[in-house]
């Protein structure tokens, strides 16, 4: 059980910042209208408003680095996903390091949709 959890919460990695670096307009299929957003203490809900402020980000490319994935079962067969690792943009000499949190709840056919997504830079 636990392997599983641990190769969901890769393969959910990998899905969305592949999407976030290459078509971020396509993370809104990982949201549904309930889904919230913190986005450094800014809280944002719903599919539209998510997808507007991850595309309006002041940055058009971008290349996340992962260091670390942990995650853990939730209840009803959810899945808790803590993500650490740094921001690559272009023309910037420094990586920018960043913790990012999902709170991943299944759907009747076998995926997953993002309730809950936590990101914060981390500064020092």
């Amino acid at each position: 059980m636990e392997e599983q959890i641990d190769l969901v919460g890769k393969a959910f990695a990998d899905h969305y910042y592949h999407l976030f670096d290459n078509d971020r307009p396509a993370l809104s299929s990982l949201y549904k209208p309930s889904s919230m957003l913190t986005f450094e203490s800014h809280k944002i809900q719903g599919v539209e408003d998510i997808t507007a402020k991850l595309t309006s980000l002041p940055f058009d490319q971008c290349r996340h680095v992962i260091s670390t994935i942990d995650s853990q079962p939730s209840f009803s067969g959810g899945i808790v996903v803590f993500i650490s690792g740094s921001l690559q943009l272009p023309g910037e000499e420094h990586h920018l390091r960043f913790s990012q949190m999902f709170h991943l709840i299944p759907m009747l056919e076998g995926n997953f949709y993002v309730q809950n997504d936590i990101f914060r830079l981390n500064y020092g």
